[in-house]
């Protein structure tokens, strides 16, 4: 038996928008919770976006908060199984999806790898990231970054 490491913080962002989008994100948070060594501490509210880079009808987006024991990588994979059980398929870079699942930040590190790149590389670039990471994280945003992505569509959907 391994002994268990001490957990650390991640960022987790939800997107969806095929499908019950609200319900399938709900649903990821719930999933989340039941990963291995994993446990949501908060979820931000739902926010209504317009695709950014990407088609079809508006995203649905969120992000968790976890603390999780699982390394960056076995993360990763572990919210990967949880996009191809809700019906993920990835016909092109930014097609719509039934559910998309990224890693944000992974405590203080900083990784740039072919499958992994965290802080996540577009995140800074993305109301609908930054606003629900701001909501239960703020210190992780800057204000300057709010900004940046002002002119973005976004609506906080009430619970």
């Amino acid at each position: 038996m391994h002994p268990s490491r001490p957990p650390v913080t991640a960022y987790v962002a939800l997107g969806a928008n095929l499908g019950d989008a609200q319900a399938t994100v709900r649903q990821a948070m719930r999933d989340i919770d039941g990963l291995p060594g994993t446990t949501v501490s908060r979820c931000s509210s739902l926010y209504r976006t317009a695709p950014v880079d990407s088609s079809g009808p508006d995203y649905i987006n969120a992000v968790v908060e976890v603390a999780t024991e699982l390394l960056a990588p076995v993360l990763l994979q572990a919210l990967q199984v949880l996009e191809r059980q809700a019906g993920r398929e990835r016909p092109y870079r930014n097609a719509p999806r039934t559910l998309d699942l990224d890693v944000l930040l992974y405590g203080e590190a900083w990784m740039d790898g072919p499958l992994l790149t965290i802080p996540h590389p577009r995140m800074a670039e993305r109301a609908f990231v930054l606003l629900p990471l701001a909501e239960i994280a703020s210190w992780r945003v800057l204000p300057d970054g709010l900004l940046a992505v002002a002119g973005q569509r976004v609506e906080r959907l009430l619970p």
